[in-house]
């Protein structure tokens, strides 16, 4: 009978030097990401820091120290445009509103099709949807206006919230299709079997099992929509119809020596909604896109 060889054991020494080659690499890590996450902050922080500052000191000093603090630049730019920064507020909550229950109807409703339903030219139709995300805001701006235009939608939130109902963020589509895909089919035959419909089956079984994918929907839309510009500018012009992206670049030109400090202080107040949707609905977004990933 052989004897089986025991492996000498590994002297303290050497198993203390790895544990504190470890630990030295893993403050390595950490400090480098702190730095890249200060990098990254720089310019939010900076933004908050001089909404505090006289306007005579903001451009110049590059810190983040305040020696004088200025108070008067938050009740100064909320008064300061042709109408109180409120009215921007609730235009723009209006259009975000407007826009998330659009996606989250039409979106989920062409991701089950996409996802459950048998039809004519469904591979084709996918693609074509797909394809659309390729396609820049800036090629498809010019006839959108000119539709909108023709239809009397100028200058109203038409434009801004009618397409959400039509399901024309391909995203979503695509992340909600993924997202249905990785639900057991079993649950729509054992529903089948009970005398169910795909109304049936959409609305009792697929949207509770879909909420991870719905929240990172409305969250990505508020977001997305409470920072546009490009598209709020062109169909809206007038001042009481102002979206907040908009009265904040009519800001610069409202007066003819800009107002910096009270700029700085409406951009702060624009981002307090952004910030508390982010950090109230993290948890959902993180467990949306761990949940939508390629299946």
């Amino acid at each position: 009978m052989t004897e089986t060889a025991v492996p000498a054991p590994v002297p303290v020494p050497a198993r203390s030097a790895r544990a504190r080659r470890r630990r030295v690499t893993s403050v390595i890590k950490h400090v480098f990401l702190v730095v890249i996450c200060l990098l990254m902050l720089y310019p939010l922080l900076w933004m908050v820091v001089s909404s505090l500052r006289p306007n005579g000191d903001i451009f110049t000093s590059p810190g983040l120290l305040v020696d004088t603090f200025d108070f008067d630049h938050y009740p100064t730019g909320w008064d300061a445009l042709s109408y109180p920064f409120s009215t921007y507020l609730l235009n723009s909550a209006l259009v975000v509103l407007g826009s998330v229950i659009g996606n989250l109807i039409s979106c989920s409703m062409a991701a089950y099709a996409f996802a459950r339903l048998n039809f004519r030219f469904k591979r084709l139709a996918f693609i074509a949807m797909l394809v659309t995300i390729m396609l820049p805001i800036h090629v498809l701006i010019i006839p959108q206006y000119v539709f909108f235009a023709q239809l009397g939608w100028i200058n109203t939130y038409l434009p801004l919230i009618v397409p959400k109902f039509l399901a024309t963020d391909a995203f979503f589509i695509f992340l909600m299709v993924q997202f249905i895909r990785g639900i057991p089919r079993e649950l729509d035959e054992a529903a089948r079997i009970d005398g169910a419909g795909h109304v049936r089956i959409f609305g009792q079984i697929m949207l509770p099992l879909m909420v991870p994918a719905l929240a990172t929907t409305a969250i990505f839309t508020f977001i997305w929509t409470w920072n546009d510009f490009f598209t709020q500018l062109i169909f809206v012009t007038k001042p009481d119809l102002y979206t907040v992206p908009v009265a904040l670049r009519s800001f610069v030109d409202a007066q003819s020596s800009s107002d910096y400090g009270a700029l700085f202080a409406m951009s702060v107040v624009s981002l307090i909604p952004v910030f508390l949707v982010f950090l109230f609905g993290q948890r959902f977004l993180l467990r949306g896109i761990a949940t939508t990933g390629g299946k």
